[in-house]
């Protein structure tokens, strides 16, 4: 045999470093204390009846959560986009239709994957607005799709959409309606049950505060029957809810059969901040978001600022969204903040990039004093930045 000819890097024999930042941006969130020491709890199998019983505790969390009864409830090993794909690729089949309304780079990337399947039917709408029933009816009736995505809370554009009357219209038109709540579970109502949200899916790292790679997601029984009686397989083996659904032990049958290594400590992790919402309560949670947000929201436009959503109820409580203040160059801010403060704001995203300054209090970061924190940092860049004649 021959010989080792690539020698250990300089890197691997360092002890790793990792800096401290406040995440102040669209997430990820700081990850409490409590929920850090939970995922780094010994490590157990993936198929110990230990493991069966945490996976069963944090599928009552999401049901809690989601506001939702249905069974097929569980969570994804992946991101939010693991959720986001998993639902279009279990739910779609070659030949039928998806309607995606797009506010937001979230409805751009569910485009993006039904056109990858061979399919787009796309609903355009400018960042700042949210769609009106009547829109969403006219497209139902037009197109007859299967599926209609809609974002419930946007982060690159800082927008909350309301949802009553969404599920009730898709449902008219034999429509199911799949909802991304990953910015604003937590943060701001989202009722899956009493709204007729047949898919809704979100992430661990934002409200909920733990690391990023679970992604809550739920189906409705109207969402299940599409999904198990299809004519062709899921384009994914490993998004394949067949498979998933046996898992995660929703399919009724008395064992459950490996299919993948679930993230255990990421499930550890995620257990304990469901079981933190649930101790602080929903309503108490959406009440608190909003509380500080409105503390945010003046103390922004007190510093001359313009949010960029102008329609208050129509604003996400977890990310705001400040148009970029004439004159300055967002990027310098950004770099500026980060250096002098240690704070994570971000710009913006998909269509809303170069318009906007994206700051997120979420979860555990959601408190005033934070607010009067992210309040200097930007009042301090704004003092000491460049700021051009033109």
């Amino acid at each position: 045999m021959s010989s080792v000819t690539i020698p250990p890097p300089a890197c691997m024999l360092r002890p790793l470093e990792v800096p401290f930042r406040y995440l102040f941006g669209p997430g990820p969130s700081n990850v409490p204390p409590r929920i850090l020491a939970a995922g780094g709890r010994p490590i157990i199998g993936h198929m110990h009846s230990e493991m069966f019983g945490i996976m069963n505790d944090i599928k009552k969390g999401i049901q809690y959560a989601f506001q939702t009864s249905n069974n097929m409830t569980l969570a994804m090993s992946g991101s939010g986009h693991t959720a986001m794909e998993c639902a279009v690729f279990n739910i779609v089949e070659p030949g039928e239709s998806v309607l995606v309304a797009i506010n937001g780079i979230w409805g751009e990337r569910v485009a993006e994957i039904a056109e990858r399947m061979g399919m787009k039917l796309i609903i355009k709408i400018m960042p700042a607005h949210s769609f009106v029933i009547l829109h969403i009816l006219q497209a139902l009736a037009k197109y007859k799709p299967v599926l209609f995505f809609l974002t419930h809370g946007e982060s690159s554009a800082g927008l909350v959409h309301p949802m009553d009357g969404v599920g009730d219209i898709c449902h008219k038109y034999n429509c199911l309606l799949l909802v991304d709540s990953v910015a604003s579970l937590g943060a701001a109502p989202l009722l899956m049950d009493q709204q007729n949200i047949d898919i809704l899916y979100t992430g661990s790292q934002k409200a909920l505060n733990a690391p990023p790679g679970t992604a809550p997601v739920s189906f409705s029984e109207r969402a299940c029957h599409k999904m198990f009686n299809r004519k062709t397989k899921p384009v994914s083996y490993l998004l394949d809810m067949t498979h998933l659904s046996n898992y995660w032990g929703n399919d009724g049958k008395p064992e459950r059969i490996y299919h993948h290594t679930g993230p255990v400590s990421g499930f550890f992790a995620l257990r304990e901040s469901l079981a933190i919402l649930a101790e602080m309560g929903l309503e108490n949670s959406w009440s608190h978001h909003t509380e500080i947000a409105e503390y945010l929201w003046k103390g922004l436009e007190d510093l001359g600022l313009k949010l960029f959503i102008k329609d208050k109820d129509l604003r996400l409580p977890s990310v705001t969204t400040i148009a970029i203040p004439e004159g300055y160059d967002w990027k310098e801010l950004l770099a500026y903040i980060m250096k002098h403060h240690r704070i994570e704001f971000t710009g913006g995203l998909g269509p809303s990039v170069g318009m906007v300054l994206r700051i997120g209090l979420m979860g555990y970061n959601c408190n005033k004093a934070n607010a009067a924190m992210v309040l200097a940092a930007l009042e301090d860049a704004l003092k000491q930045c460049r700021k051009s004649k033109a």
